[in-house]
């Protein structure tokens, strides 16, 4: 059983960072896209960002370019998001998601299968 876990999450105000991780556990080895993905109330869910697990390929929304990092440590079955420069926009449930095939859009939430719980990020003003 594929399982996918989140954590890092919290508030802090704008301006602060905050690091999420992505535990992921089970058979993995099929995953060629990776990524995060955040869901503020009241609207859709967006991909954030996005790394191709065969390379690297690390693409974001343009709203987090400069500020977000994705980065993975394949040994560990691990997926980072580094998040810098919050902003009160930002403010989400973040999640991380797994797919098992290559991706023209790999920002599209529609494309992902394996989902994990989620984590709260709250950014004040």
């Amino acid at each position: 059983q594929v399982q996918l876990v989140e954590s890092g999450g919290g508030s802090v105000q704008a301006g602060g960072s905050l690091r999420l991780s992505c535990a992921a556990s089970g058979y993995t080895y099929s995953w060629y896209w990776v990524g995060w993905f955040r869901q503020a109330p009241g609207k859709e869910r967006e991909g954030v960002a996005a790394i191709w697990t065969g390379g690297s390929r690390p693409t974001y929304v343009d709203s987090v370019k400069g500020r977000f990092t994705i980065s993975r440590d394949s040994a560990k079955n691990t997926l980072y998001l580094q998040m810098n420069s919050l902003k009160p926009e930002d403010t989400a449930m973040y999640y991380c998601a797994a797919v098992e095939s290559f991706l023209q859009w790999p920002l599209d939430p529609a494309n992902y299968n394996y989902w994990g719980q989620g984590t709260q990020v709250t950014v004040s003003s």
